[in-house]
């Protein structure tokens, strides 16, 4: 594989994003009429590799469409509760998304092509709650490239490792250290080795993505530095979530290679992933393609809203940056801490902040769809 600026017209950018960085690009949005009007299909052939949703996206798609208005009526108005009227929503756009990536999934030999679906995200504090709804979304749409997201809390750690276990693809969402990342990939071995020891010879048909959050660290941790606003903080800004986000594929180069990964990848497992989400930029004085530009490396994901996609289809640069300057990483995180800014209680902020966000979302949708039912009673 080679880094270069081959095929980077704006059409091909994305497919030369995966064939000379090894890359995949992954579109973090969806609704209804993407999937009836053709939008979707349109981004596949573009270079889309695989896609992401989760419940403040389902909010957005269903309150501001009436594209779902239909098939929620009939679902209600047939006796269906509205909890499980959301699901169906949710599933049917799902599946029709799994449709949609399958083709890429088979060329790709099952290791891309994944859709991803989120467990109710009040689940997040609950292990058996979350193995039980993660179960049920495998079972009820069981499809070889759905990905069911799990929140890397620590309650979600245990349910990740038995779902890898039960032969189950999982993307592990809100990851915000680099120390939470090692633990989630420690739950993706421990439930490989767990399957191994319940008697499979095949791990090839498992897959894992490692999502880890990157423009709200900045977001936090600039708030954190403009309160120290000293001129050597100020010069900080806009450095954390890249800098983590490198030290994150550091330690994955480690931790999938020598003898434990060799004994599994013998067995046809595939590398759990890193998967740069939230990397739409937040603060208009940073380039919007940020968060693609500097995170660039052979096998990652970055799955970006449909306007941050454009934007790197546009004037992004195509070439390996994830791993070039491992040392300037280093020298980041250790001068924010330095300035007295704890990563680790940063990661905490931003987990609660995430689980809330999505469960405010979800609820509030609910709420809605409650509402909308209660008018066709």
């Amino acid at each position: 594989m080679t880094d270069g600026d081959a095929g980077s017209t704006k059409d091909g950018k994305l497919t030369s994003l995966f064939s000379v960085c090894g890359q995949s690009p992954w579109l973090d949005n969806l609704r209804r009429g993407w999937i009836t009007g053709g939008e979707l299909e349109s981004w596949v052939e573009r270079g889309i590799r695989g896609l992401t949703s989760n419940p403040s996206i389902f909010q957005k798609a269903i309150e501001s469409s009436a594209d779902y208005d239909e098939q929620f009526g009939d679902l209600v108005c047939g006796g269906t509760p509205v909890d499980d009227a959301y699901w169906q929503l949710v599933t049917s756009d799902i599946c029709g998304a799994l449709a949609a990536l399958e083709p890429v999934h088979a060329a790709s030999g099952g290791t891309d092509g994944f859709v991803s679906v989120e467990v109710d995200p009040s689940l997040a504090h609950d292990t058996e709650a979350t193995v039980t709804a993660a179960r049920a979304l495998h079972h009820g749409m069981a499809r070889p490239n759905l990905m069911v997201k799990i929140p890397g809390t620590v309650e979600g750690l245990p349910a990740i490792r038995q779902m890898i276990s039960e032969g189950h693809s999982i993307n592990v969402t809100l990851i915000f250290s680099v120390a939470r990342y090692e633990q989630v990939a420690e739950a993706y071995l421990a439930g490989l080795e767990d399957r191994v020891g319940a008697g499979a010879s095949d791990l090839s048909d498992v897959a894992s993505v490692a999502s880890f959050f990157v423009s709200r660290t900045d977001t936090e941790v600039d708030r954190r530095l403009d309160a120290v606003s000293t001129p050597s903080a100020l010069a900080l800004r806009g450095r954390t979530a890249v800098a983590q986000a490198q030290a994150a594929y550091g330690r994955f180069e480690g931790i999938f290679s020598g003898p434990r990964w060799d004994r599994l990848a013998a067995l046809g497992a595939q590398v759990q992933r890193p998967l740069w989400a939230s990397t739409s930029t937040k603060n208009p004085a940073y380039p919007d393609t940020l968060y693609v530009d500097e995170l660039i490396g052979p096998h990652t994901v970055n799955t970006m809203p449909d306007a941050t996609l454009d934007a790197f289809c546009n004037h992004g640069k195509l070439r390996r940056t994830v791993d070039t300057d491992q040392s300037a990483a280093r020298y980041v995180l250790d001068a924010v801490t330095a300035h007295g800014i704890d990563l680790d209680e940063v990661a905490g902020v931003l987990e609660a902040q995430g689980v809330a966000a999505f469960t405010k979302s979800f609820d509030e949708l609910l709420g809605s769809l409650q509402t909308k039912a209660d008018s066709l009673a």
